[in-house]
């Protein structure tokens, strides 16, 4: 159906656990940027349409990949998701930190409210890694930033 459509304007999705050990061993000196996700859900299907839409534009600094996360429980439980979607972010096999202003740096959760914010922090967290900086203020406006209640709920 159409749901599953949105999805594909990504170019990469993952669907194995060794897809993505070889995303994050392979790629180097660009941020790699998995969305961990559910391709029907509406958050989902948001942020990927904003990811589709920059990917071209960050394309120098970063690659993008959706992992369904249904398929990937050793990795839902490795990076604690607990929320859908999470994004997150590594360079050269190094997991990436941004300070959102939230309790949880080590992921974004939910859609980004307009595409600049997804650009902006990639090229902010790109600039900090190639300084050798693993966790970065994230430049996105804090009104912007979605608020989840850290609830343990079944993804």
């Amino acid at each position: 159906g159409s749901s599953v459509a949105m999805s594909y304007l990504l170019s990469r999705t993952l669907t194995t656990k060794q897809d993505v050990d070889e995303i994050i061993r392979d790629t180097e000196d660009r941020i790699v940027v998995l969305r961990f996700g559910k391709a029907s859900d509406p958050v989902c299907m948001q942020l990927d349409d904003i990811l589709s839409k920059a990917e071209r534009e960050v394309s120098r600094m970063a690659i993008i990949a959706t992992v369904e996360a249904s398929l990937m429980p050793i990795y839902v439980k490795y990076f604690d998701i607990t929320l859908i979607p999470a994004t997150l972010f590594f360079f050269n096999q190094q997991h990436m930190k941004a300070d959102y202003g939230t309790p949880d740096n080590t992921k974004w959760i939910g859609a980004f409210a307009i595409k600049q914010d997804f650009i902006d922090l990639v090229e902010v967290i790109y600039r900090g890694a190639l300084r050798g900086k693993f966790i970065v203020q994230s430049p996105i406006e804090p009104s912007r930033v979605p608020k989840y209640q850290l609830i343990y709920k079944d993804i």
